[in-house]
């Protein structure tokens, strides 16, 4: 078997197409700050002194890094943790209910098509090693 036929390490898919999600779930989220500074520019302080419009920035960013971590083994795990994080900033901009839910649907999607893909794709090279 040649190097460039080598079955993938575990995981690889999965936490491709996780990060996927959850980076292009950052930049959703970015916007959906931009519109609650939009739709209320004199935001008031709700959490720790910080407004909405800083609120979702830093999930944003969480999403990002935890968009970054995926191959890790807490990866998946503190993406699920953006999912319901991103369902609850709806409470700032109801449209993000539905975006929210819409991602976490989309993320365990990809998180059970990853694994069975992966699955088919050991499968598949432990059949073309023993023949």
């Amino acid at each position: 078997m040649t190097p460039d036929q080598q079955p993938r390490p575990a995981g690889k898919f999965t936490w491709r197409m996780l990060a996927t999600v959850v980076g292009g779930q950052a930049l959703v989220i970015f916007f959906g700050a931009l519109t609650s500074r939009g739709l209320d520019p004199d935001q008031a302080p709700v959490v720790a002194g910080l407004t909405p419009f800083v609120l979702l920035c830093a999930l944003a960013v969480l999403a990002l890094l935890a968009a970054g971590l995926m191959r890790r083994p807490f990866g998946p795990a503190l993406g699920w943790v953006v999912q319901v994080l991103s369902i609850l900033s709806g409470v700032f901009v109801p449209m993000m209910f539905l975006v929210g839910a819409i991602f976490a649907v989309l993320y365990g999607y990809c998180q059970r098509l990853g694994r069975r893909i992966e699955r088919e794709q050991s499968a598949r090279a432990l059949t073309e090693q023993e023949s």
